[in-house]
């Protein structure tokens, strides 16, 4: 048993100056992507404190209003606020698409620490079905699914879920067999630990910074999934807002000059780059490519 001569205590201020000497020196770039993330979070949790108007709610009898200080964005093809529902719509494609990723990470990545630790046929059976999986396009996978199954959101999550899994199920695996390789490891087994003990605390802090990058790199792909969807109509259904709904709703519009349907459009992709570029900066971060002095 090692003895300490400082008490581990000691050490979470020392931790705390690291990680706040690191946020210091975050690229400015980066800073405002993650600014823009925080932004999106706050408007997706407080979406009905924002909006003018509610989600479905009618506020004009005439469609496709032009841009004005009564409705900043216009109206939709129903005569709804096109700035309420951007606001929702947030809230709805970021939620889902946050839930979805989350859910998808949790089963791949701990399919993936068991596979790493447990006897060969169990590896063997998981990447079978995997491999299964991961052979048919995702997107047409996604909408066989979606029309035998229907396109309420429960559906959504779990099939989008199901066929991400096993992406990150393939990437857990492949680091969890490297760290698994490793002579600590080894000692784990010698001394008569269990798999779970072994997966989770002698292989799981070490594959931690690849699969937190994966998550917000996996967060990306269903957000953009889930907007596909929509804008081809078996996504999140009417007469909830979702962002790639309102870019189908307005698509037509664009050849008249009106510019509303770009607004969702480009809430989608500043998202996305934001997401990409602070998982870049965290993956450069945790390989130590970076220069942190």
């Amino acid at each position: 048993m090692t003895v300490f001569d400082t008490d581990p205590s000691d050490l979470i201020p020392a931790r705390k100056h690291l990680v706040i000497a690191r946020l210091r020196r975050i690229p400015g770039v980066t800073a405002l992507a993650l600014l823009i993330i925080l932004v999106y979070a706050a408007v997706a949790l407080l979406a009905p404190f924002l909006a003018p108007h509610g989600e479905a709610e009618v506020v004009s009898a005439q469609p496709f209003l032009p841009w004005s200080a009564e409705f900043p964005f216009g109206t939709d093809q129903l005569g709804r606020d096109v700035l309420s529902r951007l606001l929702y719509g947030a809230r709805n494609s970021t939620g889902i698409a946050f839930i979805t990723t989350a859910l998808a990470f949790v089963t791949g990545a701990s399919l993936g620490l068991v596979s790493a630790v447990a006897p060969r046929w169990v590896d063997h059976t998981l990447s079978t079905v995997a491999d299964m999986l991961m052979s048919i396009p995702q997107l047409i996978f996604a909408l066989i699914l979606l029309a035998l199954f229907g396109s309420s959101i429960p559906s959504i999550i779990l099939i989008i879920a199901l066929l991400n899994a096993t992406q990150i199920y393939r990437l857990s695996r492949s680091s969890a067999r490297n760290t698994a390789a490793l002579d600590f490891v080894e000692f784990a087994r010698l001394r008569g630990e269990g798999i779970g003990w072994i997966a989770s605390r002698e292989i799981l802090p070490n594959v931690l910074p690849t699969l937190i990058a994966e998550f917000g790199l996996r967060f990306c792909f269903v957000f953009l999934t889930i907007s596909a969807l929509s804008f081809l109509g078996l996504g999140i259904q009417p007469p909830s807002a979702d962002w790639g709904t309102m870019v189908r709703e307005g698509a037509t519009f664009i050849s008249y000059g009106d510019i509303t349907p770009l607004v969702p459009a480009a809430a989608i992709a500043v998202l996305t780059v934001s997401v990409n570029f602070v998982v870049d900066w965290f993956l450069d971060i945790a390989s130590g490519l970076k220069d942190e002095r």
